[in-house]
């Protein structure tokens, strides 16, 4: 792997990271993929977005953005967590 095509500056060791074999790499710490994790996965496909025209506010944006590209994802992933909290509370939702 290369940091050449990377969008930010890696403070990665690239040349130490190529220089490495598979036997060099320490994976100690993952749990094997036994019968028991195979027996209780599930697969679970992303779900296909839906584009939306939305208005918002120009500093709400503006924040999204200033944290680089994939702001509508992290829009999106807001609105989830907001959804996923608020479920069972949808009467706190403002009636507009």
């Amino acid at each position: 792997m290369s940091g050449n095509n990377m969008k930010k500056v890696s403070r990665t060791d690239w040349d130490r990271v190529d220089a490495m074999s598979d036997e060099d790499i320490d994976t100690s710490e993952i749990p094997p993929l036994d019968g028991d994790f195979f027996a209780n996965a599930k697969l679970e496909l992303p779900q296909k977005k839906i584009p939306i025209t939305m208005r918002v506010d120009p500093d709400v944006l503006d924040w999204f953005k200033s944290y680089g590209s994939g702001y509508q994802t992290r829009m999106n992933a807001v609105l989830r967590m907001y959804m996923e909290g608020n479920r069972q509370h949808v009467s706190i939702l403002p009636k507009l």
